[in-house]
């Protein structure tokens, strides 16, 4: 799906066709023969507009043709239904500086994006390197929102695990883990592009541009040292909790095996004198007595010995 939109009496509009001045932003569902007709009518190459697909694809930034891609990655969340995937993942947003548009390229919906449309009244698109550094401030903006959020989720997760210490609160830990994994990597991709445009002459920035950049850049370092913190915090929680039910099983399994050694021992006794062989007290009335009483006191001496070595 492709929209256009310009800005019009402090207004956002959308239009039809494309024209100069406008901001034109293509969403899911994506199409080969719409990009075929956007790269014919904008002048831009079609590789520019396809590389959003490639879900892996790298921050970064290339010229063609006087045409300039800004690739930026920003997070969403996941919605795969395998129970084992990271809840949160990062995606490649496609910036492309045309002739006389800003063209923004997304495989799926985020809410970077989202962010950007609910301000652009407030743009002016001639103005396209202060619309680049705008659509980096949601994407930080995002960026600390879904760390706070998956913050808040593994506090939850912890309180659980220090009631109850069941795997599955484990398990939804990793695919947390999982999530920082994909923040880190995509902040510092981002932050080396930052620091990349900053220092060349990619987009011209101005003084004020230059400024506002830096502002970004230290924002983007605050993102990822957030995200840093709470990888170290998950790991350690996970290796915490893991010791504690690895220790929680040991217990049981030394319970289990105490529990069994008292139950066999009365039952050999048992055994002993149902065979048809002589032993002492084989012949006497008391034995039905004596018998019992053995056991229970064997099974107790057995139960005391456990106790005072902690097996119970």
């Amino acid at each position: 799906m492709i929209q256009y939109f310009k800005n019009s009496g402090g207004q956002t509009i959308e239009i039809d066709k494309p024209e100069n001045g406008i901001w034109v932003n293509i969403l899911p569902p994506l199409k080969q023969e719409e990009f075929a007709d956007l790269s014919e009518t904008l002048d831009i190459p079609i590789d520019f507009l396809t590389d959003s697909l490639d879900i892996d694809e790298r921050s970064r930034y290339e010229t063609s043709e006087n045409v300039k891609l800004i690739v930026l990655n920003t997070p969403t969340e996941n919605n795969s239904f395998n129970e084992s995937d990271a809840y949160y993942i990062t995606i490649p947003i496609c910036i492309i500086l045309t002739h006389g548009q800003i063209v923004t390229v997304n495989s799926f919906e985020n809410g970077a994006i989202k962010k950007f449309l609910n301000t652009f009244k407030n743009r002016n698109p001639d103005k396209k390197n202060m619309m680049v550094l705008k659509i980096f401030e949601k994407v930080v903006q995002n960026f600390m929102e879904f760390l706070k959020e998956a913050n808040q989720k593994r506090n939850q997760l912890e309180q659980r695990l220090y009631q109850h210490g069941r795997n599955e609160d484990l398990h939804q830990l990793v695919r947390i883990q999982k999530s920082m994994v994909y923040f880190v990597t995509a902040l510092r991709s981002n932050e080396t592009l930052m620091a990349k445009l900053m220092r060349t002459s990619f987009l011209q920035l101005n003084e004020e541009e230059r400024e506002f950049l830096e502002d970004l850049i230290v924002d983007n370092a605050q993102a990822l040292e957030m995200a840093n913190i709470y990888t170290n915090i998950l790991a350690s929680t996970m290796n915490a909790f893991s010791n504690i039910l690895a220790g929680d099983r040991n217990s049981s399994l030394r319970w289990l095996t105490a529990t069994g050694v008292v139950l066999s021992l009365p039952l050999l006794v048992a055994v002993l004198f149902c065979m048809k062989i002589p032993l002492p007290f084989g012949d006497s009335p008391a034995t039905f007595f004596i018998v019992p009483l053995v056991c229970l006191a064997i099974s107790g001496s057995a139960c005391a010995f456990f106790i005072r070595n902690k097996y119970f």
